[in-house]
């Protein structure tokens, strides 16, 4: 090159007087040739050392699919409330178009241009590797705990399997649970006596609380079923006192991960060549099922409530205020790069395996809006049914709303459990959880996975092994969580 610069895109293959071409022959004749009328064949790879996606949808699904994950679902619409309901939008909305898309676009077209990962792409400004470094060690922090969700996702799937779900009632044994921690006269003429932590007791057996504001002031809380299943039953959370004591490995929830692993290395065993297949059922069932819920939801006693709450807020709010707080603006920009995920690698390494003139500025604009689209519209599924959650105990909404783990696996599955059929709508949540999973994981894996083979290249005849080797390595690891902790 005139420059004196080394192209940092992939070698491809040598001409005739023995020079090696970079990226697709060179810049100047792949424009020459390109033609935007001819289609696209996608039988042929255009990259023939990393290869392409052998189908028209299968970045744009793909991508999608990273982009739409659990925090669509569990995130935004807790922020939503928090942050004044409606009046959230516009920051929201703002930071889309004036971070989100930019930030998007940007990584797409790096990735599309170089054809290279998150860590090798940097040969472009060697001074920058540590940024690349810190992408794929991010991904792979995240991708170890983002599976063990999945791997909770799939126990309480099969927990599903069953006429009654089994955190309908509670157990005799969780003395804090509602059923077993009512309210109650403490009759002392009747020998009951009432304890100065708001406790009444009967021949030293616990009858329950006769002032729920001092049990309180006690740290006496009743727990709800769910939340007695979750924390007792499915993770053992109550059994630790901290990172210190982990307690034993619970081999049903490491059993869950073990197959969360395994479906993960069998989507990407070809890369992107069965990812890219695997997500056309995984990134479009959320969205049935998301619209099924709605339909459901919206048939439900006090689902105006919940909808309501989740566009207005909590009663009394001041919009202009919240407005001018830079916590409500710093909440919206975050939720744009965790929903996006941006910075993270992935839109690098999804796009690195593009055809080079492919129209990435039209793929970041409709992925970044049908991402927040689905935001949005994931927040009326869920607080429909807290809607009715709160009417079927007699409560306000913002009196059973919660965000992240704790609406997934204990508001949600609460409030199902006072439906009809409801190990079904149960056994649909959950398998809705673990698709939107697995796409966020297969881009966070591929980020570390195509980055390796990248930076040793004499590696890729063996991908199947390095892929089995970061799964097991990875679930390893995971099995720390799979403790009480």
């Amino acid at each position: 090159m005139s420059s004196g610069v080394e192209p940092i895109a992939y070698k491809t293959k040598e001409d005739t007087n023995g020079q090696t071409n970079y990226g697709f022959e060179s810049s100047a004749a792949s424009i020459d040739k390109y033609d935007p009328e001819e289609p696209v064949n996608y039988s042929v790879d255009e990259n023939e050392e990393r290869g392409n996606w052998s189908g028209r949808f299968d970045f744009f699904l793909s991508t999608l699919g990273l982009a739409v994950g659990l925090g669509n679902v569990w995130r935004f619409p807790y922020l939503c409330y928090q942050n004044g309901g409606g009046v959230f939008f516009i920051p929201y909305t703002i930071m889309l178009f004036l971070v989100g898309i930019p930030i998007f676009f940007l990584e797409l077209s790096v990735g599309q241009f170089s054809s290279s990962s998150a860590l090798t792409v940097w040969r472009l400004s060697p001074a920058f590797m540590g940024v690349g470094i810190a992408m794929c060690f991010v991904s792979a922090l995240v991708a170890i705990y983002y599976n063990m969700i999945i791997g909770w996702s799939i126990y309480y799937m099969f927990s599903s399997f069953t006429s009654e779900l089994p955190w309908t009632n509670c157990d005799k044994s969780w003395t804090l649970c509602l059923d077993n921690l009512p309210d109650v006269y403490c009759n002392e003429t009747l020998n009951e006596i009432r304890y100065d932590n708001g406790t009444c007791y009967s021949n030293n057996t616990l009858r329950g609380i006769w002032n729920d504001t001092i049990a309180k002031n006690n740290s006496i809380k009743r727990t709800s079923a769910s939340e007695e299943y979750f924390n007792k039953i499915a993770t053992g959370n109550y059994y630790s006192d901290g990172i210190g004591d982990l307690g034993p490995i619970r081999w049903q929830m490491a059993l869950c991960l073990l197959g969360a692993w395994v479906i993960v290395f069998f989507c990407l065993i070809k890369s992107i060549k069965s990812s890219g297949k695997v997500v056309y059922f995984t990134a479009l069932f959320p969205y049935a099922v998301l619209i099924i819920l709605l339909i459901r939801g919206v048939l439900l006693d006090g689902h105006l409530d919940g909808v309501k709450f989740y566009l207005t807020g909590a009663p009394g709010v001041d919009y202009m205020e919240i407005l001018g707080d830079a916590k409500v603006w710093r909440d919206a920009a975050s939720q744009i790069f965790f929903s996006l995920s941006a910075s993270w690698g992935g839109l690098i390494v999804l796009s690195s395996y593009n055809r080079f003139h492919n129209n990435c500025l039209r793929d970041a604009f409709i992925i970044s809006v049908a991402n927040c689209l689905t935001s949005f519209f994931a927040g009326f599924v869920i607080f429909s049914f807290l809607g009715f959650m709160a009417k079927e105990l007699g409560t306000d909404v913002d009196k059973v709303v919660d965000g992240g783990v704790g609406l997934a696996f204990i508001v949600y599955p609460r409030a199902v459990a006072l439906m009809p059929a409801s190990p079904l709508w149960s056994f649909l949540f959950f398998f809705m959880l673990i698709t939107l999973g697995l796409d966020s994981e297969f881009g966070l894996m591929e980020t570390i996975l195509t980055s390796i083979l990248d930076l040793f290249p004499k590696l890729r005849p063996k991908k199947t092994w390095v892929l089995l080797s970061l799964c097991t390595v990875m679930f390893l690891l995971g099995l720390t969580m799979t403790t009480n902790v």
